[in-house]
Order: C-alpha cells, then sequence, then structure tokens
C-alpha cells in the first residue's frame, strides 16, 4: 500500500495549506538500474578532517573516483548544494577534537542537497590506544546518529564508516555504495570495515556479480523477489527459491531474470542437500547464498501457543543454521552468506517474542561464523530490516501504519528494492571487509540501538 504522504501530491498539497502538524517526507532518490561506473557523476562533494587522518592523501580521489566534483569547506561557493558531506575523523584522540566536527558541519550542513549523504570516517574504538581516543571516536557515533535526525525529513541519509587499521584499501568500494542511490533506506549507522577475510581488490565497479550463482530462499514474492531481480541486475545467476506451494510465482520469476527455479521447503532435513544439486546441476556451483525464508506468529507469550513458537523457531532459525551448515563447506572461494534478521531482534516488538528471538539469533550467529569462514574469503553479514511496505506491512490497521512509517529519520517506510540493494551490495567483491555485521536498513528507526 502506497505511503500518501510521500506519493500522492495532492494530499501533500492539502496538508500544507491546512498547516496540519503532519510530517511531509521526501520522496528518496532511489536507483533506476545497475550499478554505474561513477554514481555521483556531476555532483559536488565536500569533504574534510582532523589534522594527520588516515584518509587526508586519498579522501579526494575516492571522491572524484565516483565522479564526484570536490571542495574544501573554505573553498565552497556561496549558493553551492553539496550532494554529499564527507569527514576523516580517524585522527581524532580525545574529546577536544570532537570540535572538528562542529567546525566543519555546522556551516555546510544547511547547504546539503535533497536525499544528500553525510559520511564520517572514524576508527573502532577498540582500536584507540586509550580510553580518550575510544571516548571521542565512540561519540562520533552519537553524533552521526544525531545528524541524521535532523537532516532525515529532506529525504538525506548518515552513516558512521568505521575503518580498522590495516584496513583502509577496502574502503572505496564502500564509500562510493553509502553515498550512491542505492543506499537511500539506510540512515544513522555504523558501518564496519575490518581486514578479516583477504581482500581480493575492489572488482568490477559495474555488473559486479558477473559469472556468480547465488541462490535466494522464499524468493517467489516481496523482498525475495526484489533480491533475485537486483541480484541478476547486477551480473548473477540466480535460483529462485520458494515453497513447493509457491512454485509457479518462483517460476515467473525465475523467467523473467533469466534464472532457475527451485521448489524446496526450507525446513526440509534434505533441503541443503537439494539446493547443492540444483546449483550443480544447472550452474555449476554456488557462490552467493541469501536466507530469506521466514513467517510471523504473533501473539503476546502469555497468548502464545507452543505450535506458534515452534513453527517460527524452526523456520527463521533451526532450518536457516541446519541449511547453511550444510551448505558452507560447497561454497566457492570469496563467496556470500546473507541472512535476514530484523530490527525487531534488536529493539525487540510486542507479541513477537518467537520472531524476534529468532532475528536476534540471526544476529548473534553471523557474528560468530564469520571468522571461521573468512579464510576462503567467504564473509557472512545480516541485513536486518525495519518498516518495509510489504504485503504483510499492508494488512497492518492503518493507524499503526501510519505511526510505523514515521518512526524513522526519514519519515516513511522503505521498500522491497531498499533490502535487495543493501544484500547486493554485501554481495558484490567490494564488501570484502565487512563481515560478520548486521547492517539495518530501516531509515534510522527510532527502535534499538
Amino acid at each position: 500500500m502506497a505511503d500518501f504522504l510521500v506519493e500522492n501530491n495532492a494530499a501533500r498539497g492539502i496538508i500544507k495549506t491546512l498547516g496540519l502538524p503532519l510530517p511531509l517526507p521526501q520522496k528518496l532518490e532511489r536507483s533506476t538500474g545497475p550499478w554505474q561506473e561513477k554514481p555521483l557523476q556531476g555532483e559536488l562533494a565536500v569533504c574534510g578532517g582532523a589534522p594527520g587522518g588516515a584518509f587526508a592523501d586519498s579522501l579526494d580521489a575516492m571522491l572524484i573516483g565516483a565522479g564526484a566534483q570536490t571542495a574544501s569547506p573554505d573553498a565552497l561557493a556561496d549558493n553551492a548544494r553539496p550532494k554529499a558531506l564527507v569527514f576523516d575523523a580517524t585522527a581524532i584522540a580525545g574529546p577536544e577534537g570532537l570540535r572538528a566536527l562542529y567546525d566543519f558541519f555546522h556551516p555546510n550542513l544547511r547547504a546539503l542537497k535533497s536525499c544528500g549523504r553525510v559520511v564520517v570516517l572514524a576508527r573502532t574504538p577498540d582500536a584507540m590506544a586509550d580510553a580518550l581516543g575510544a571516548a571521542a571516536q565512540r561519540g562520533i557515533e552519537g553524533f552521526v546518529r544525531s545528524v541524521g535526525r535532523e537532516i532525515g525529513r529532506k529525504g538525506a541519509t548518515t552513516q558512521t564508516l568505521y575503518v580498522e587499521p590495516g584496513a583502509e584499501e577496502r574502503v572505496a568500494p564502500v564509500l562510493r555504495w553509502l553515498l550512491s542511490p542505492c543506499s537511500a533506506y539506510v540512515s544513522g549507522q555504523p558501518v564496519r570495515v575490518s581486514g578479516v577475510a583477504p581482500w581480493p581488490g575492489t572488482g568490477p565497479l559495474t555488473q559486479p556479480l558477473a559469472g556468480k550463482v547465488a541462490l535466494v530462499t522464499g524468493a517467489a514474492r516481496g523482498i525475495g523477489e526484489a533480491t533475485a531481480k537486483t541480484l541478476a541486475r547486477e551480473g548473477a545467476k540466480v535460483i529462485v527459491m520458494d515453497r513447493p506451494d509457491d512454485l509457479k510465482a518462483a517460476e515467473a520469476v525465475a523467467k523473467a531474470i533469466g534464472g532457475t527455479a527451485l521448489a524446496c521447503d526450507i525446513t526440509d532435513p534434505h533441503a541443503a542437500e537439494k539446493m547443492l544439486h540444483h546449483a550443480e546441476e544447472h550452474h555449476g556451483g554456488l557462490d552467493i547464498v541469501v536466507h530469506n525464508a521466514g513467517v510471523t506468529r504473533d501473539k503476546t507469550l502469555s497468548n502464545m501457543s507452543e505450535a506458534q513458537w515452534d513453527l517460527v523457531l524452526n523456520i527463521n532459525l533451526a532450518s536457516l543454521i541446519r541449511a547453511n551448515e550444510a551448505l558452507r563447506g560447497s561454497l566457492r572461494e570469496g563467496g556470500r552468506i546473507i541472512a535476514l534478521s530484523s530490527i525487531g531482534g534488536i529493539g525487540g516488538n510486542v507479541g513477537q517474542t518467537n520472531y524476534a528471538a529468532t532475528k536476534a539469533g540471526v544476529i548473534g550467529y553471523v557474528r560468530k561464523l564469520a571468522p571461521e569462514m573468512a579464510a576462503r574469503g567467504i564473509t557472512v553479514n545480516a541485513i536486518a530490516p525495519g518498516f518495509i511496505e510489504t504485503r504483510m506491512t499492508a494488512a497492518i490497521p492503518m493507524g499503526t501504519r501510519e505511526v510505523a512509517r514515521r518512526l524513522c529519520n526519514l519519515s516513511q517506510g522503505g521498500q522491497p528494492i531498499d533490502i535487495a540493494e543493501a544484500i547486493t551490495f554485501l554481495a558484490s567483491p567490494g564488501a570484502a571487509g565487512i563481515t560478520g555485521e548486521t547492517l539495518r536498513v530501516c531509515g534510522g528507526n527510532f527502535v534499538g540501538a
């Protein structure tokens, strides 16, 4: 169901005319096609940094490589409207250094374009030499989250890009994606780049998944369908897997993207065997697994039946882990495992003790599994969607739905394509520096940390 405050110009006009106290969120600029070599072509990016930052000599080059025109704050024309503000805060080593954030953003933030981007590069607090440094670097995240609250209604987003020492060369493709339209519904998030998995280089800037084989569970519709189509858009051959009852819909998706359909229930004890057999028979192997299949059976705990508890735990977590444990050894070098969590697993929800337990379990599973898979260049991550406009959320009562849409920086719900874009990024070679992480695609939702 469309969000009338975003999509309906007549409704927006009436609200403005009447002076009603309703937020009028900015319609987001999303990607309309495959990855571009220069996603910031023709846009202005203003960059700065605290003296001695790790990216002092490379930040301009990264932004220019993405197509941007760059300028320093002191060279900015009075009428300039930057699309991106990027600041290197890696050298801030104590609380007094945080003043540099104020000095850079205070005069420039108001000029940021609608649907603009703010990214602050920082060090992981644990990597700092002392507690003062850790306090300052962790303080950056609080600053960035708050900036996201301030600029969200104009469709602009903010991120903290934590970079572990030694992982600097892995930053460019991550920064490129965060500054692109593909990250439209990711806001206020800490994104960590590490050296855990081997670094194969950035990979191609366009069609990054060419030659890769991806399997998506629960792919006949909704987020799974959008993910299958987006992976295929970037060059992957996709196995569209769903329950036997949904085979016809899965076949339609597969036909549209040049993939293959697999009728298989994730709870089948032989599910992994069927996945591997299909991948080998039709595509010669498997590179990417996206665990998207899941269900809800919402009841308050006092009213929840054993069957409702067991069903959700089995499908969303136990079957996912069972299948993944059987698949992991057969993934090709440099593979990707991406599992769907939820902000419900981070912040909890009334009536979702079963669901929240599974989605929090996914977060714990990927974090522990990641270092075990790293030697083969395989990364393991989770995506935690916020309020996404799907058939499931369309069934929510209107009042509840309206509140849920507005409870984020961007004051609107996300689209299945937003989740698909994030999954596709994590599946790409350039995301090798991100593993064991959970990326929230929630518009900066107020739920959880």
